[in-house]
């Protein structure tokens, strides 16, 4: 029983080490993930032997030192037997083998000291080996010697030549098994390269020579071979490079092997099966490509999604074959989109094509990333509470599919281009189906449609025609923008008045000749550097120019953008007037205010200087600024930048505005409201646009809750329903309320306590009552004949009412 279990252990070491040498060749990437399980300082080029003070204590650190001596111990005479008995049959000549043994012994010296791991005994064995060759050198060179004398010695050191050329060969066969890095690759070639000159080519002719001619011919000739050596370098370093690096020898098989499994594949019709017979499961170092490996990889993911991912992730992770992984993760996308045929199939591949990595593989470019924000988006409106509002988000999707197949056209990827284009029209059919679907049951649904937004601004692509008025502002624009002399714009009103809004329909409310460019200043404030933001600043120019007019403008050079930024920018609006000549360019800057935080982050007015350079030496180009802020509001040197500026003020809508947004916020909308239901709701905004947005929202989610299945629609709403969602307005809108409280200072507070309070005002009172007028929180109207005193009053009633709130609980 002891000799089974002895013979047992015996074997189970030798296929320990038969595993470690084949890990060692073919899956280093496996072998280093199962050194740091042993011990986590471990590697495969560290001598185990360092450790040896932990051997006592993780036992499988000792094994292994002892396996990796064993293993060098051994494998080198095996390798040199099976060389010197080739080169015995080969040649036909005697192999020199008590030379060659004697050569061992130097190897196994550096075994011993390895295991020893005495540092100074390295140090001065490497020292020794230096000194006796240096010596052999300078015998060779400085020695008084004659021609003849010369022959003998170099004869004499070439009787090492055979076994020297098989313990090299040898050595060099180990060290490829344990994957020699570059400089290796380098020196070994270098070694090879002496051998082939020097004892291949030029052995006899050398000692011929040295016996007749003078010692500085044979110099002379010494220096030819050097040249030889140069010559022949770059041959031997390609041959140790294809030997140590691309592995051909290999290749070839896997090659041949990884077709057969492909046409197996075909075959068989079950391609996840053959994913584990893939020659990197067991060669985790070939680095030349495998053809239809991708293809085997996408086939089997149709099959078996959990098996191919895993195969993709061991490729990535494990072997050299990451470029593989990216073409099967290309055709996986590339089919997975393909497959999509309903909505519900569009809405799932943004998930199912989740644990794609961000950004994707290079060969699918931006396409991925913009199929998947078009299945979120349709998510969105899949999951929306009605059929009106799914309507509504299917729009954006939609469009975005349009623009996606037109961009398509111009991919440099010929084959994507046109699979893409093919995916996105069949994506777009399919939601076109479902949005015509959709507004049949809207037709027949018992809902009042959620039409209103009282949120973010409106999106001229999603809104439609949700926005209304503001007729004045646009003509007054465009009056201005195209006048020979244009002055600088200033848009101004408080918050959510619409100015965003105005801006982003301008392209719709303007002639061609005209190019608005909206550039929100809210992403150019996180800009730390001043190359960031002009970066940013011509990004969102260009996007603007394609979004408004259909306009591509070039690319400034980045260059020149990093080196000094806004010069740069003033040579690229240059080129951009001649890539459009006769038109003019309405740069809107959106919350312009923002500007200042860069001025402050970059202690620098430069961007400032360059907005002041275009106003005065750029004719085709004209400035907006749009913010909530008037220019006494701003820091002192905003007044240096903004001269000669035309004020437009944005404030109420006209009334007649106002109640078509309340009564036909967009086509085809029901008739819900009583004609007092709707002087209310104008009454209590004063026209104020978000305002209106938010009580009728309400409102429509009041009635919708109401009629529990009945139709709302049957009875219109009244003045009473329109008082009873205050409450409800005032909390959703909260946010609104809050900013434009936190906006007034102690003393306007004050002011406005003692207003509603009945109590008379003080001195300090008048300076807060302009202000609070020009926030347009209060009006201010004279009275009496000679105008002696004011009457003051809320300039919107659901203003007063939170206010009201917020100084009780003060």
């Amino acid at each position: 029983m002891n000799r089974k279990n002895t013979a047992a252990r015996f074997w189970q070491y030798i296929a320990e080490c038969a595993r470690l040498l084949y890990w060692s060749y073919f899956k280093p990437y496996t072998l280093e993930r199962w050194l740091q399980e042993i011990h986590p300082e471990l590697k495969r080029d560290r001598n185990p032997f360092a450790l040896r003070a932990e051997f006592a204590s993780n036992r499988r650190l000792h094994r292994y030192a002892d396996q990796v001596w064993w293993l060098s111990a051994t494998l080198i005479p095996l390798v040199l037997l099976v060389i010197g008995l080739l080169f015995s049959l080969v040649v036909r000549e005697t192999f020199d083998w008590p030379r060659s043994t004697l050569l061992l012994l130097v190897w196994f010296v550096g075994l011993l000291l390895a295991r020893l791991n005495v540092k100074k005994l390295e140090s001065w064995s490497k020292q020794a080996l230096w000194i006796l060759s240096g010596s052999l050198v300078v015998l060779v060179v400085s020695s008084d010697i004659t021609n003849k004398q010369l022959t003998n010695t170099i004869n004499s050191t070439l009787i090492f030549s055979r076994p020297m050329l098989a313990l090299f060969f040898a050595i060099l066969f180990v060290g490829i098994i344990f994957s020699l890095d570059f400089l290796e690759i380098f020196i070994l070639s270098s070694f090879l390269t002496i051998l082939f000159t020097w004892f291949l080519i030029f052995r006899k002719n050398f000692a011929i020579l040295a016996e007749k001619e003078p010692i500085i011919k044979v110099i002379f000739i010494g220096f030819i071979l050097l040249g030889l050596n140069i010559i022949l370098w770059p041959i031997t370093l390609f041959i140790s490079v294809i030997i140590s690096t691309l592995r051909f020898y290999l290749w070839l098989p896997e090659f041949l092997w990884t077709i057969a499994l492909f046409q197996l594949s075909r075959f068989r019709r079950s391609a996840s099966a053959l994913l584990r017979y893939l020659p990197p499961y067991f060669d985790e170092l070939i680095s030349l490509p495998l053809p239809f490996m991708d293809r085997l990889i996408a086939d089997a993911y149709r099959e078996n999604r959990a098996a191919a991912r895993q195969t993709i992730d061991y490729l990535i992770a494990s072997t050299n074959q990451q470029r593989a992984a990216a073409r099967a993760m290309t055709l996986i996308a590339v089919d997975s989109l393909s497959s999509c045929q309903t909505l519900g199939d569009i809405v799932a591949i943004a998930e199912q094509l989740a644990w794609f990595p961000s950004p994707p593989p290079a060969q699918l470019g931006p396409i991925l990333p913009q199929f998947l924000e078009i299945s979120q988006s349709v998510r969105s409106a899949a999951d929306a509470t009605s059929a009106y509002r799914k309507i509504e988000l299917l729009n954006s999707p939609i469009a975005a599919l349009k623009r996606l197949a037109y961009s398509s056209a111009f991919s440099k990827n010929a084959d994507l281009a046109a699979r893409s284009g093919s995916i996105a029209q069949r994506w777009q059919a399919t939601l076109e189906a479902a949005r015509r679907t959709l507004e049949e049951e809207s037709r027949y649904s018992q809902e009042i449609p959620p039409a209103y937004i009282s949120g973010p601004s409106l999106d001229p692509e999603t809104a439609k025609k949700r926005f209304k008025g503001r007729q004045d502002i646009f003509r007054e624009i465009e009056t201005v923008a195209l006048s020979p002399q244009p002055p600088v714009l200033l848009l101004y009103g408080g918050r959510r008045t619409g100015k965003t809004s105005a801006l982003k329909y301008l392209p719709e409310k303007v002639g061609g000749e005209l190019v608005p460019l909206l550039v929100d200043m809210q992403g150019g404030a996180t800009a730390t550097t001043l190359r960031s933001l002009a970066r940013y600043l011509a990004e969102q120019i260009i996007e603007a120019a394609l979004r408004s007019r259909n306009l591509e403008l070039p690319y400034p050079n980045k260059r020149d953008l990093d080196e000094d930024p806004f010069p740069a920018l003033q040579r690229w609006l240059q080129e951009v007037e001649q890539r459009a000549p006769g038109k003019r360019f309405l740069l809107c800057l959106d919350e312009f205010e923002r500007l200042s935080e860069v001025v402050r982050e970059t202690k620098s007015r430069s961007p400032l200087n360059f907005l002041r350079h275009v106003m005065q030496h750029r004719q085709q180009w004209i400035l907006l600024f749009s913010g909530s802020h008037t220019l006494d509001e701003l820091d002192d040197y905003w007044s240096d930048y903004l001269i000669n500026t035309q004020s437009l003020r944005l404030t109420y809508l006209q009334e007649e505005e106002a109640r078509e947004l309340i009564v036909a916020p967009v086509e085809d909308f029901p008739d819900i409201y009583q004609p007092e239901a709707v002087a209310r709701i104008v009454e209590l905004t004063r026209c104020q646009p978000y305002l209106v947005q938010l009580l009728c929202s309400t409102l429509v989610e009041e009635l919708n809750r109401k009629a529990a299945g009945a139709d709302p629609r049957a009875t219109k709403a009244t003045a009473a329903d329109v008082e009873a969602i205050v409450p409800k307005a005032l909390e959703t809108g909260g946010m609104y309320f809050k900013n434009l409280w936190d906006t007034l200072g102690d003393q306007e507070r004050q002011a406005i306590a003692r207003l509603l309070r009945g109590e008379p005002a003080t001195p300090e009172d008048s300076s807060a009552w302009r202000k609070l007028e020009q926030k347009e929180v209060l009006e201010i109207a004279a009275t009496g004949e000679a105008s002696a005193t004011e009457a003051r009053s809320f300039q919107v009633p659901l203003v007063r009412r939170y206010i009201e709130k917020a100084i009780e609980e003060m």
